[in-house]
């Protein structure tokens, strides 16, 4: 029995044709056309101000530099001829089927943006091609100038108090610690871990700014702005807070128009910029340094630095320099340095080469460190063969204003394997040796090491010779240090006996009573480590050179001589003379 409901043989539900046709087949009804919002002149204008509006919205939060160069423009450009497409779609009407019918009617009723989108996506593949390694490897290799550089001549020994003794992780947790005793400021602000290493005032120091806590906290305190920056000195290991007469306004944790990076975009928007760093000027100044990236290669290759802008942190003032004030660090990261020898070291003999044969090609080994040498940074770095990576076959050295870099042909360890040495000869201390600093002594290329305890802080520190890594000694002290070196270089005929010898140190002296004592063996020599009542560092004596430290006693009174200019956890160098025995060994002490 057959059920006829408007003719057809199952019919549709209330009358009129069934959407299945003959046998029983779906036939989807024919679809209305829609009908068009207004004239074609009110379509553009609604299209382009939805448009401009989505644009600017976009613009606003995601700040791409308009320039043919940035990959973010073509993302930010597309986008918007994508934006006015769907705007057609809806204001008219959509007539066509499935991918083929959107791309139809966008030709036919969005035929600007969309052959402006054809044509960046053809730019951008052209441009990325003109950029490509393969056909370009010699421009490449030319980013880099680099140098032959004579060690002995380029580098003179420097002193002490030119020596960055801590690494950025030591240097943060300083930092830490001293936000921490100041209660008007550690319950609303936080320091922004990016710490900037800059030679102020003739000193090696890390600076960084603060950061507001949260949200809530930037509200309540975003009119005074940030009250100060951290100053950490490289070689005293001293952290200071610097309060600022009047906030910091200008920083990457602000929002809204005073961010930096949004200050920077609405002022220079067709600028590509790195990442900005902290800087401080000669009185004292807060700056942003904000290097100007520039691609040298193609569009998008040959990444490269000209000039940077500078911006007052506390009133927003910005200038842009193509040759940086002298004053200025820190321009070229050492990221960037590091990526453009690389392309120098494999493709300075062409770029198949580096894939057969490999004559000549190197690289740059994983770390990096700092040093100050003519109140300019410059950043050190090791080189080893692309065949081997258990040895290093020179090293360079780039000034990070300039860019200037030579390079230095030493062949010897690694900076693993300088580390390695390093911690083996304190092993019983499980002290961490940080990366490697290059240092001239006696016109030796020598790593010098600090070497920290499970509380992040110096302790003591090592010098390994780069040529023959087998030759480590040790110290309480820099020149402690740096006298047991020598002694070990004459040993083994790399200097002259008469080269061995250092000046004197002067020394001071320290009275008390004698809190703890511990012990330990280094280098074949036994050590006391004495704190005395109401100290918070250790003043260690060796027991060959002063032989009472063998029979001292918790609660001893004691006059200690040590030497000045250092300062540690670790006290060296020193000599011990009992003022007064002990009565009575207070039940608290602890001797090891």
């Amino acid at each position: 029995m057959q059920f006829s409901f408007g003719g057809s043989p199952f019919g549709a539900p209330f009358g009129g044709d069934s959407p299945f046709g003959q046998g029983g087949q779906y036939s989807p009804p024919p679809r209305r056309p829609r009908k068009p919002v207004g004239n074609a002149f009110t379509r553009t204008l609604i299209n382009l101000g939805v448009t401009l509006v989505l644009g600017l919205v976009w613009f606003y939060l995601e700040l791409p530099a308009i320039n043919l160069h940035s990959e973010d423009f073509y993302l930010f450009a597309l986008g918007l001829c994508a934006v006015y497409g769907v705007c057609a779609v809806f204001t008219s009407g959509f007539q066509g089927d499935g991918v083929r019918g959107y791309f139809d009617f966008l030709r036919r009723q969005c035929a600007i943006p969309f052959f402006l989108a054809a044509a960046l996506i053809v730019i951008a593949l052209v441009g990325a091609l003109a950029g490509w390694v393969p056909l370009r490897a010699g421009a490449y290799a030319s980013l880099l100038e680099v140098k032959q550089g004579d060690f002995s001549q380029d580098i003179e020994e420097i002193s002490y108090d030119q020596i960055p003794m801590l690494d950025a992780d030591s240097a943060a947790q300083l930092g830490s610690r001293k936000l921490g005793q100041l209660s008007d400021m550690v319950s609303q602000f936080e320091i922004l871990p990016t710490y900037t290493q800059i030679n102020y005032q003739d000193r090696p120091v890390r600076v960084t700014s603060l950061r507001y806590g949260d949200l809530i906290k930037w509200f309540t305190n975003r009119e005074s702005g940030l009250p100060a920056y951290l100053v950490i000195d490289m070689v005293t290991q001293d952290a200071e807070v610097v309060r600022l007469p009047e906030g910091m306004k200008y920083t990457p944790a602000e929002h809204f128009s005073r961010n930096l990076y949004r200050h920077l975009r609405f002022r220079y928007p067709t600028m590509m910029f790195a990442t900005p760093v902290f800087e401080i000027d000669d009185e004292g100044t807060p700056y942003w340094v904000c290097s100007r990236e520039v691609r040298t290669i193609g569009l998008f290759g040959g990444t490269d630095i000209k000039g940077a802008v500078l911006v007052n942190a506390v009133t927003g003032e910005s200038q842009y320099y193509e040759e940086v004030p002298s004053w200025v660090d820190r321009v070229y990261s050492a990221d960037l340095i590091m990526e453009q020898y690389d392309y120098y070291g494999q493709y300075h003999n062409g770029f198949w080469n580096s894939i057969f044969g490999q004559r000549d090609v190197t690289l740059t080994t994983e770390g990096y460190n700092y040093i100050a040498i003519n109140d300019d940074v410059y950043m050190y770095t090791g080189v080893t063969s692309v065949t081997s990576d258990q040895s290093n076959i020179g090293f360079i050295l780039c000034n990070q204003r300039t860019k200037e870099t030579h390079f230095y042909s030493v062949a010897g360890a690694t900076e693993t394997s300088a580390q390695a040495s390093a911690q083996s000869q304190v092993q019983q201390m499980r002290y961490k040796a940080t990366f490697p600093l290059l240092l001239n002594i006696a016109d030796q290329p020598t790593y010098f090491i600090s070497l920290k305890g499970d509380d992040g802080l110096v302790k003591m520190y090592a010098m390994v010779n780069v040529q023959q890594y087998s030759i480590v000694s040790t110290g309480g002290t820099v020149a402690e240090c740096e006298q047991n070196y020598r002694t070990a270089l004459a040993h083994n005929g790399l200097i002259r006996e008469e080269q061995a010898e250092l000046v004197e140190p002067d020394r001071e002296t320290m009275e008390g009573v004698i809190a703890e004592i511990r012990t330990a063996v280094m280098d074949g020599d036994s050590y006391y480590f004495l704190r005395l009542s109401g100290q918070s560092v250790f003043v260690a004596v060796n027991a060959a050179d002063s032989p009472l430290a063998v029979i001292l006693n918790v609660g001893d009174t004691v006059r200690l001589h040590y030497e000045t200019g250092e300062s540690a956890s670790i006290l060296k160098g020193a000599s011990v003379e009992l003022l007064a025995a002990a009565v009575s060994t207070p039940e608290s002490a602890n001797i090891a």
